[in-house]
């Protein structure tokens, strides 16, 4: 159902029944790994103007992948990140998760 770069790959789905019978798939809901248990692949420090998913263009070779990085840093919200310029984020190895 997803591509296996995104962060909604092999999530299981279920289905769920309407009165009328009608049944409607959804994917299950995701959640975050403990971001201080994935492995490290760098540390960048966000500057002023940056953004997510330059950064993740930068290291991962995907600016798609802005997700992972807010996975390392137990972020559900990616701007709560980018308003904080000189924090140091982790860039976690894609895939390496425990």
């Amino acid at each position: 159902m997803f591509d296996p770069t995104s962060r909604y790959y092999g999530i299981p789905t279920a289905t769920w029944s309407r009165d009328d019978g009608e049944a409607i798939t959804y994917v299950r809901r995701r959640f975050l790994p403990q971001g201080n248990r994935l492995a490290t692949l760098a540390e960048v420090t966000f500057s002023e103007g940056d953004r997510l998913d330059l950064i993740a263009a930068r290291t991962l070779g995907n600016a798609e992948h802005f997700w992972r990085i807010c996975d390392a840093a137990n972020a559900m919200d990616p701007f709560d990140l980018e308003r904080q310029p000189g924090r140091r984020l982790r860039v976690p190895v894609p895939g390496a998760n425990p």
